[in-house]
Formats: structure tokens, C-alpha cells, sequence
């Protein structure tokens, strides 16, 4: 699907706001509401879209840790890579995991409470029964930027 000027504009608006009423919207990208809702509608059919979420405030949820663990695999085969990847899809502390090229064979990002949390965490998930051979854990001390809007230019 080819994006034009309105759509990014759209897609600018609901990043920022998901909850934005349609009359709102149409009004913000300077469309009448009919047209504006048809749109987001393509949108949305097209995958564009793909979900909307409720982004919640880590600390106030008690999950206000988040540690970055740089992980080595047993082995580089399919069998190995594909049981990490299920493995790490039923562990709800893992909310991001990428299998990398370069060093380390993937990087998850891991949300606790507090750093036993995360001690109890590793030893239990981040093992060789989940194909892990070796695990380096980095801790931020800031969080400078995090946002989940993509830069549409």
C-alpha cells in the first residue's frame, strides 16, 4: 500500500493518540469525518495498522526494571533457533526479542520488579533447556528516549 501526505498524516496523529475520535481526527488531518474513517478503515485492512494498545507506566505497575540480556545459543541450527524464539514467546517478562547478526545470537529486553526478580528470572528461563549456552545482562541507568511512533517523513 502506497501512503500518501493524508494517510501519514493520520498514522502521525493515532500514534500519538489512538483514542482520538474520528470527527477529531478528520478535523486534525483535514478531512471530513466519512472519508477520514474510510481511510483509517484501508489502513487498518491493508496491516498497516496493526493494533491498537493501552501504553502503561512501568513503575506504576510495579515493573519498572528493565534489563537487557545479550544472549549466546547452544547451537546456530533451525531446531535450536526455533525452540529460543517459542520458548521466549510464552515469557511474558521477554517483551522484545530480536535474533541477531553479530555477536550475540539475540537480545531480549526483560521487565521486573527489581533485580532479584530478574535474578529468579535468569536462572530459571535463561538456560540451556531453552537452548541458551551464555547470557550477559546489561542494565540501563536512564531511560533518554523510548517511544513506540515510527518517524513517517
Amino acid at each position: 500500500m502506497q501512503l500518501d501526505d493524508i494517510d501519514k498524516r493520520i498514522l502521525r496523529a493515532l500514534q500519538r493518540d489512538g483514542r482520538i475520535q474520528n470527527t477529531e481526527l478528520a478535523r486534525e488531518v483535514g478531512l471530513s469525518p466519512s472519508p477520514c474513517l474510510r481511510r483509517v478503515k484501508l489502513l487498518e485492512e491493508a496491516g498497516v495498522i496493526d493494533r491498537y494498545v493501552a501504553v502503561l507506566n512501568a513503575v506504576k505497575v510495579n515493573l519498572g526494571l528493565s534489563m537487557f540480556a545479550r544472549v549466546w545459543l547452544t547451537a546456530q541450527d533451525a531446531e535450536t533457533i526455533d525452540h529460543f524464539m517459542e520458548a521466549m514467546k510464552q515469557l511474558p517478562q521477554v517483551v522484545e526479542c530480536y535474533i541477531m547478526l553479530g555477536e550475540s545470537d539475540a537480545l531480549l529486553r526483560v521487565v521486573v520488579a527489581d533485580l532479584d526478580e530478574y535474578r529468579r528470572f535468569q536462572s530459571t528461563h535463561l538456560t540451556r533447556k531453552n537452548g541458551i549456552q551464555n547470557v550477559k545482562t546489561d542494565v540501563p541507568s536512564q531511560t533518554v528516549k523510548q517511544t513506540y511512533a515510527l518517524p513517517l517523513a
